[in-house]
């Protein structure tokens, strides 16, 4: 067992947050690659219900990368 594979190291926490993440951001593109020219309402329910799953995967992500602390206080230029 490496130092990476123990049970509650916060690196394999926020490594596990990110892929949940780009599982959700993946369902989501893939929603939007098959979304016909005029979306339904079943077509709006189903993207408030995977952009919902992708804020809190990401919103899990940022949780788990701040444990580590690598907090970012901004990206944003200027």
């Amino acid at each position: 067992m490496t130092d990476t594979d123990r049970p509650g190291d916060d690196r394999e926490t926020a490594r596990r947050a990110a892929a949940a993440h780009t599982v959700a951001a993946r369902d989501l593109e893939s929603f939007l690659r098959t979304l016909p020219a005029t979306p339904g309402p079943e077509h709006v329910a189903e993207y408030a219900t995977l952009l919902s799953r992708e804020e809190r995967a990401r919103a899990d992500r940022q949780a788990a990368v701040d444990a580590l602390g690598l907090t970012v206080g901004s990206i944003e230029p200027g």
